[in-house]
């Protein structure tokens, strides 16, 4: 059965993302809205669904430093993970002309989390002020993004892009759940300790949205959905999930954060900068680097 389970959050996965993709590409078409826009909006804000359900899970259940790991192990993941493994799939575009912004309040972000993490606090002033953030994000969005010019294809069924959208942002939510279930179940068939399972497989898998999604965009072609999934993932997981989960209670914070793993953060962070600043893209040889420092980072854990 735990096979099985772990199957169908694989497939739900997949039929999530494509619908996301989709749905999402249709939504920005009829708009005439970039698709940056739409992935760092609604495809990077729902597919980091998932992180705010651990993290407000955990805020309420008396666990809130794991808020904090989530959060910052999500964004390294998001980075050198799912990009690196997007990038080898198929070389992505950096509309480093359209991101600039983008990149600022990403930057932005990691820089508020890491000064508020050295006290060892974040409390709800910081929560508000993060969540604050996370307003502002949204209407640079919304409001600088570019139009996109007619093009000579029909439009979408406005109905059916929302259904798309909505339907993949379920099944996308719904196959994380199952698939982390299924194999933390296996693993611990296995031996494998609990320690590793919260390391590994959890803090992969609330990530899995963005990994599918981001996969499925570069193999469609869709890199600036590719990539502004991530980089709007990054700033609603600092400024989105953070800021509410301190706004519902203070969050205290373990001084290997700041110490740890944080650098970690920016190292990722300030790599893809520099990629899209440099080189204007993500090519593969770069995206096998993201892969083995992911795995650098995961061994220094472990």
């Amino acid at each position: 059965m735990t096979y099985v389970m772990f199957l169908a959050g694989l497939l739900l996965l997949i039929a999530g993302g494509e619908g996301l993709v989709r749905g999402a590409s249709g939504i920005a078409r009829h708009f005439r809205i970039s698709p940056m826009v739409i992935g760092l909006t609604i495809v990077g804000f729902g597919t980091s669904a998932p992180e705010l359900l651990v993290s407000l899970e955990a805020a309420l259940t008396g666990q809130p430093g794991l808020a904090i790991g989530n959060v910052v192990g999500s964004n390294i993941a998001n980075i050198l993970l799912i990009l690196g493994i997007s990038a080898v799939m198929a070389p992505l575009v950096i509309p480093i002309r359209k991101m600039y912004r983008d990149f600022g309040f990403m930057l932005a972000a990691m820089a508020l989390m890491w000064i508020m993490l050295l006290d060892g606090m974040i409390g709800r002033l910081d929560g508000a002020i993060l969540f604050m953030g996370l307003i502002g994000f949204l209407a640079m969005a919304f409001f600088s993004g570019e139009v996109e010019p007619i093009d000579d294809m029909p439009l979408p069924s406005m109905p059916l892009a929302w259904a798309m959208t909505l339907g993949g942002l379920v099944g996308l939510v719904l196959g994380a759940g199952l698939l982390v279930d299924s194999a933390s179940t296996i693993a611990r068939s296995f031996g494998v300790s609990e320690a590793v399972i919260g390391l590994s497989i959890v803090a992969i898998g609330t990530s899995l949205p963005e990994l599918t999604t981001s996969i499925i965009a570069a193999l469609r072609k869709e890199t600036e959905i590719a990539v502004g999934n991530v980089v709007g993932s990054n700033v609603f997981n600092v400024f989105g999930i953070l800021g509410t989960t301190a706004l519902i209670t203070p969050i205290p914070a373990e001084p290997r954060f700041a110490q740890v793993d944080m650098v970690w953060m920016a190292a990722a962070t300030a790599l893809l900068v520099l990629a899209a600043l440099k080189l204007g893209t993500l090519p593969r040889w770069l995206g096998l680097g993201f892969l083995t420092l992911y795995a650098a980072y995961l061994a220094m854990m472990a």
